[in-house]
């Protein structure tokens, strides 16, 4: 099969997972993709994110909030082989779907949701001081030294322990320091 063809008969399924979840789902099965040499059959995963702005003191705050908690979607091929890699992915509870057989989305449903034209924007560049505001490191502040727009992370050095650790977070996980 040639890529042309493996890329032409992606579709968009939509995984359920514990509350919580979402993002090591999403980090887990990246790793087990890249591990297993089968990123020809997944194009893209994402976790759907709606920027909230709050008022509060006067000042507006704005963070991202998961606008489906619980669900990941994912464009692939599917295979048994790739059913099964997504479907033992800890934390994964199955498909969305009739039965155990998994549904891709229409076009109209991947239209409504926006998916295909959304490209995260980001409020912060290299050398921005961020604060950490889920997973491990939660509430450490740190530097951008690099920001990886085609994986939707970015590479933040944090002071712990007296001394600089880099760490590798998702887009969703830090926020600007104004």
């Amino acid at each position: 099969m040639y890529i042309e063809d493996v890329t032409n008969n992606m579709e968009w399924y939509v995984v359920h997972t514990y509350s919580g979840y979402e993002n090591k789902v999403k980090a887990n099965l990246e790793l087990v993709i890249e591990n297993r040499g089968m990123q020809d059959y997944f194009q893209e995963i994402i976790i759907p994110m709606m920027e909230e702005v709050e008022i509060k003191d006067g000042r507006e705050k704005s963070s991202l909030k998961k606008v489906f908690p619980g669900y990941v979607l994912i464009k692939m091929i599917l295979t048994d082989d790739t059913w099964y890699v997504v479907r033992n992915i800890r934390g994964v509870t199955g498909f969305v779907g009739p039965g155990s057989k998994p549904s891709p989305l229409t076009e109209r449903e991947v239209m409504a949701l926006g998916v295909e034209l959304v490209d995260t924007v980001v409020d912060y560049e290299i050398g921005d001081t961020v604060k950490v505001i889920s997973g491990p490191l939660e509430n450490s502040t740190g530097v951008v030294e690099d920001i990886n727009v085609e994986k939707e992370r970015v590479k933040v050095s944090i002071s712990m322990f007296g001394r600089e650790i880099s760490a590798e977070l998702e887009y969703s996980q830090i926020q600007k320091i104004f």
